[in-house]
């Protein structure tokens, strides 16, 4: 129950969605929660994790969703950089964005359940209207993906133009390369 609360403080926090009267002329795609147990190397449970997803195989492509497509690094894109990185003697680093799908801002009218178990006491059949995507959206990936991309080159970054999935800047005889893949970034 911690674990489901701290997630939606996540989408409060990042400004997910709001709650409105139910449309009648708009679908409404269902949510359900997904659980995960986080283990220590010895194999311990640390942290209980609760995911809330829509269930994105309801969308109807042209309704719910236009575009689905969002680029993802091919691993010999992958290993190409890590052969350069060697090559040239620089120091990688990785990190994985935390809840990034929630950071990705969507143009569709995308309407979902209540989240099981949350249903808000005063309006139990409002449904909640997103304003940025939840996992299993047909148009997450993509939408975290402009959002990323629109970013990085407005900080001066330049697109790659075999992998779109690249962004590279250089200032004087320094470069910075960034890797996207999905949610997890070498750079």
């Amino acid at each position: 129950m911690i674990a489901m609360q701290e997630e939606l403080n996540q989408f409060e926090r990042s400004e997910v969605w709001e709650l409105v009267p139910r449309p009648s002329n708009q679908s409404v795609i269902g949510t359900r929660w997904v659980f995960r147990n986080k283990m220590d190397e010895n194999g311990i449970i640390v942290r209980n994790k609760a995911r809330l997803v829509a269930q994105g195989f309801n969308q109807e492509e042209g309704i719910d969703y236009e575009e689905t497509f969002a680029p993802v690094a091919r691993l010999e894109a992958i290993r190409m950089l890590l052969a350069f990185a060697c090559f040239k003697d620089f120091v990688l680093y990785q990190m994985d964005v935390k809840s990034a799908f929630l950071n990705g801002f969507i143009n569709e009218e995308v309407y979902v359940e209540q989240p099981p178990g949350f249903q808000s006491f005063n309006f139990p059949n409002h449904v909640f209207k997103l304003k940025k995507a939840l996992y299993r959206l047909k148009q997450a990936p993509r939408a975290w993906y402009e959002r990323l991309s629109k970013f990085l080159l407005k900080k001066g970054f330049k697109m790659g133009k075999i992998d779109t999935t690249l962004f590279i800047k250089t200032k004087e005889s320094d470069m910075l390369l960034v890797q996207i893949y999905v949610d997890d970034i070498i750079f």
